[in-house]
Order: C-alpha cells, then sequence, then structure tokens
C-alpha cells in the first residue's frame, strides 16, 4: 500500500494528487472520530455531572422544610411535589403512562405496647423496659394484640437453609410459642459455614420474622449484637420507636407473626440467667448440628394499635429509547427517611442527607446528563425515587411485584444508597461483586479513570439485601450497587474506611445525618456518578442484556426470564 507521500511518484497529476490527500485525511479523521466517538460522547454528557449541580439538590432534598421525607406525612408531599416538578423541568416523561407516579398502597401501623415487659422463668423474674431493652411491634392489621403465657423456645439463627444443610427448626413445633433468634448468619462466626463473613438473606432480620411466621409461632424476637447486627442498639430503637409501614395485603398480616421485636444483647444475657441457662447457649447455636432449645420461661405481650390505610409513591421519570424503547434501563435510589422523631442532641428531624439524599440528588444529576447526551440512548432510561426503603424495601417490592414496564424486557438496575462524601477515591466498592456480568461494565468505567473496583470490606453486614436492587435481584434482573471506595487519594489507607465507621456509628439512621455543604467533599460522589453514566450509557447502546454469573442465587430466576 503507498503512502500519501508516495503518490508524488506515480502518474496522477498535481490536482489528482492534492484531491486523494484530502480525501485521505477526511477518511482518517472520520475514523478516528468513529473510533473515540462512544467514549467521547459519554464524557461530554458525563461532564454536566458537577459539584454545583449535586449541590443543588442536596441543599433541597435535604432540608428541614421536607421533614425528613417520611411515608404518610407532609414530608411525603413536598417531597415527592419537588421530584415531580423537578423530572418535569429535566424533560423526562412520565415513567407511569401520563403520571410521575406509581401509588404504592401500605398500612401504617403504630404500636403501643405496654412499657414492661416481663419475663417468668425458672430462676426467677426479669422485668425489661420499652426501647432500653426491648422493642415490639406487630405487623397485623387489628387494633389490639393480646398474647398471654407465650413460652419462649431459644432457636439459634432461625434459619432453615437446606442447601447448607442447616435447620434451626428441625423437629421443632412453635405453633404458640415465641421464639428467640440471634442475627445474621453461621458463616459470620465461622468462614467454612454458609459463605462465610459474606452474609447470606439467611442473616438478615427481614429473613428471620419471615421464617418465624412460616414455622407458626406465635411471636419472634432478635438477639441485638452489634458486631453481626453492624449497627448500634440506638439504631433498632429509633426504627421501632414510633409508625411501622408495610404494603397492604389481601389477609392483613394474618400469616405474620402476633408480635415481632427485638432484645438487647445485654438484655438476652439476663433472659438466660433467668432460664437457668448459660451465655454459651449462643456459642453452642453457631455449630453444625444445634437443636432448638425450650428456654422454660413465658411472657404475655399487649400492644394496642392505629391504623392507617393510604398510599405512598414511587416517583419515575422516562427519557425513552431511540431505537429500542420497550428495553428499559432502571436507575433507581430511594427518597424516604424516618420523618420527625426521638430528639437527638435537641434534633428531632432526621433529614437522611447521606441516606439518601445523596442517592436522589445523584439521581437527578444522571437524569440531566442524559438528557444532554449529544446522541440519545437507543434504550429507554428509567429514573425511579422509591418510597418505603427505610421500612423494609417496600417501594422496590411494590414495583418489583407490579412492573409498569416488563420484567423480561428491563434490562438491568443501577441502585444508589448512601454515597458518602470523603472525596476522590482510587477505588469503587461494588457491593456483591460477583453476582452478574454488571460487574465487568463497572469494571470498563472505572478503568476509564484511572481506578478499579473491589468488593466491600464488610461483606458480613449483608449489605447486598439491604437496599432497593435486592427487590430487582430477586425477580432476576441483573442488579448493580455500587459503594463508596476506601482508598481515598492523598489519604492514607485506613483514612476513608474510618470516617465510615465514624458516619456508621454517629450519624447513620440519626438527626445528625445533615447536609453541611462546607463540611461535605463531594468530588468523589461526582466522579461515581459519571461513572455509574458510563455503565448505564454504554448498555443503552447495546443489544446484550447482562447475565448472572455461576454460582448467583439469582442466576435460575433470571434465565427463567430472559427465556
Amino acid at each position: 500500500m503507498k503512502r500519501i507521500s508516495d503518490l508524488q511518484h506515480t502518474n496522477f497529476t498535481p490536482m489528482t494528487v492534492n484531491k486523494i490527500k484530502h480525501l485521505c485525511l477526511a477518511l482518517s479523521i472520520i475514523g478516528t472520530a468513529c473510533q473515540s466517538s462512544p467514549d467521547k460522547q459519554i464524557s461530554e454528557a458525563a461532564s454536566s455531572i458537577t459539584e454545583e449541580g449535586f449541590d443543588h439538590y442536596m441543599a433541597v432534598i435535604a432540608n428541614d422544610s421536607l421533614l425528613g421525607r417520611k411515608p404518610f406525612t407532609e414530608g411525603e408531599v413536598r417531597t415527592i411535589n419537588y421530584l415531580e416538578r423537578t423530572f418535569k423541568e429535566l424533560g423526562l416523561a412520565p415513567g407511569n403512562g401520563d403520571s410521575y407516579r406509581q401509588e404504592v398502597p401500605m398500612v401504617e401501623i403504630t404500636s403501643y405496647p405496654q412499657q414492661e415487659i416481663t419475663f417468668n422463668g425458672k430462676n426467677g423474674k426479669l422485668a425489661s423496659h420499652l426501647l432500653d431493652d426491648i422493642v415490639l411491634g406487630s405487623r397485623r392489621v387489628q387494633e389490639k394484640v393480646d398474647v398471654t403465657n407465650t413460652d419462649l423456645v431459644f432457636a439459634g439463627f432461625g434459619i432453615v437453609a437446606p442447601e447448607y444443610n442447616w435447620n434451626d427448626y428441625d423437629g421443632l413445633d412453635v405453633k404458640g410459642k415465641t421464639v428467640v433468634v440471634m442475627i445474621n448468619d453461621p458463616g459470620f462466626y465461622d468462614p467454612t459455614l454458609f459463605k462465610g463473613k459474606n452474609m447470606t438473606y439467611y442473616g438478615r432480620w427481614t429473613y428471620k420474622f419471615e421464617e418465624a411466621a412460616r414455622q407458626g409461632a406465635t411471636g419472634a424476637l432478635i438477639i441485638h449484637q452489634e458486631d453481626a447486627a453492624s449497627y448500634g442498639w440506638h439504631v433498632v430503637r429509633n426504627g421501632w420507636s414510633g409508625p411501622q409501614l408495610n404494603l397492604q395485603t389481601e389477609n392483613n398480616g394474618a400469616d405474620r407473626a402476633a408480635f415481632e421485636g427485638w432484645i438487647s444483647g445485654e438484655t438476652a444475657a439476663k433472659l438466660l440467667q433467668v432460664a437457668g441457662q448459660s451465655i454459651d447457649l449462643l456459642e453452642q447455636a453457631k455449630k453444625p448440628g444445634f437443636k432448638a432449645v425450650d428456654l422454660q420461661t413465658s411472657t404475655s405481650v399487649h400492644i394496642q394499635q392505629e391504623l392507617k390505610k393510604s398510599t405512598s409513591n414511587n416517583v419515575l421519570g422516562l427519557l425513552k429509547g431511540s431505537e429500542r424503547p420497550e428495553e428499559v434501563i432502571v436507575y433507581s435510589a430511594h427518597w424516604d427517611h424516618f420523618g420527625v422523631g426521638e430528639p437527638v442532641e435537641g434534633d428531632s428531624i432526621y433529614n437522611g442527607a447521606v441516606d439518601n439524599g445523596t442517592g436522589i440528588a445523584g439521581l437527578l444529576e444522571l437524569a440531566n446528563a442524559f438528557k444532554k447526551a449529544p446522541t440519545s440512548p437507543k434504550r429507554s432510561i428509567l429514573f425511579i425515587a422509591l418510597t418505603g426503603e427505610e421500612e423494609g424495601l417496600l417501594g422496590s417490592a411494590y414495583y418489583a411485584a407490579h412492573p409498569i414496564f416488563p420484567l423480561e424486557k428491563t434490562v438491568a438496575n443501577i441502585n444508589m444508597d448512601a454515597m458518602q462524601p470523603i472525596g476522590k477515591t482510587n477505588d469503587i466498592v461494588i457491593v456483591g461483586l460477583g453476582q452478574s456480568e454488571m460487574d465487568e461494565y463497572a469494571e470498563r468505567a472505572a478503568k476509564k479513570q484511572g481506578r478499579h473496583i473491589v468488593p466491600q470490606a464488610d461483606a458480613s453486614n449483608g449489605w447486598f439485601y439491604r437496599s432497593d436492587h435486592f427487590n430487582f435481584a430477586k425477580v432476576g434482573i441483573p442488579a448493580l450497587y455500587p459503594a463508596t471506595g476506601d482508598q481515598v487519594i492523598g489519604q492514607e489507607s485506613v483514612y476513608g474506611i474510618q470516617l465510615k465507621k465514624e458516619y456508621n456509628k454517629q450519624r447513620y439512621h440519626q438527626p445528625q445525618d445533615e447536609y453541611v455543604a462546607s463540611k461535605w467533599n463531594i468530588d468523589g460522589i461526582v466522579e461515581d456518578l459519571k461513572l455509574l453514566f458510563d455503565v448505564g450509557y454504554t448498555l443503552s447502546m447495546e443489544k446484550d442484556y447482562p447475565k448472572w454469573k455461576k454460582g448467583s442465587e439469582f442466576k435460575s430466576i433470571g434465565e427463567q426470564l430472559r427465556k
């Protein structure tokens, strides 16, 4: 093949040579543009994600004026009005037909148990005090719960997991009884069991109550242990000190245990003493083959309840795809928090700035970036602000059961929750790394930024089962749940981890989770949002669907979904 410089020595006129030169130059430019176009488009669109834009949204979503964003309150009305108005201003179409809202039928239950709950055992009585030692409530939609002299049974972790050859209820009849169980799963204590330090869903508190109900228990009490739960007693206390929300069901919660609750670790130790048992019983339960123990102790629980049936709202904005609009990529973040609650240091508004004002601000910034993309995505992008996450992932559970867009045409979910304002990091954490091919999309996007992906360091906390992406995963949709990296640029290796621990201990689910712009370093959040834009935009231009990986508990249902 001749070079352009060689053409002068062929039998062409000077004019022809010049034309050929210009043609080759044009082809060269076009070729270069074609090679760099996707990355260039992503970079151009992502450049509209800025600290100023993120700050603009955070200043509203975490403001006291939204009253802590609790569903069923004036805070919800203000929040969803703001989100709907902003989606319109961004130029997004309604995500639910001609509406930006999806109604989520819920019931609000405010439980008023007796202030002192007494346990009667062979070695005497134990009086436990509401909120300080024990929290109680009921998911049954009834005005009164009366349980008299229910016997207590210690059922280990309260797990039935045949795939791990584990059954704490083996040979046990708990009908009419109250089960006392530990939080987390056996892998937290023995790396050879279950998935080791990677908590399974069996370790979540939601599962404990679900299984107790399936077994026919009258009551269920979870023993709080800070390391195994990953949060202090104050989180339990705050979460159970006011109205509780649940999705409405046809049987009004009749299939649930009559009451549910937690007891503190200190109370559990005293309960075992009253029952004539050693604290070593908890150690025995961590080993295979453990058999449940009748504590020969009883209690009575009486709860008055106020009931309110109503609807909360998911808020949805849609950017229709230019070529395959029926195929949808979902970006999600939950808008709700705890509203106005028990004062802490004189402050009673639970603003939820990190959790999850950051996710909502990020959702809006991403929507703006997609609208400004030089080339519109070929697949549709759904931006959904979910309700009821703090009450048990309710908004996402409802959407998964009542999807607006067919699940088989839903390509993937990218979820944002509690992004930490600690600065730019060399890494980005992928919660549940190894679950699906979404990892590879994140890895490629990170590499463009000179970064790398890592698994969560505290997998024993079960983060993969604690945010809204989980409900998308449960119905087979590959879900990406990123978290802020640990390795803050320019700081010692422990710096980022220490800041996260400080947040969890001092501000998580507390009124102190506030947005203070002068103290927040949000450039790292902006960098993460650009990465997530890259992932979604890349997916939107493809025809393939990401798959679950071998070993994922969601692989089989995902394969069924795509058939």
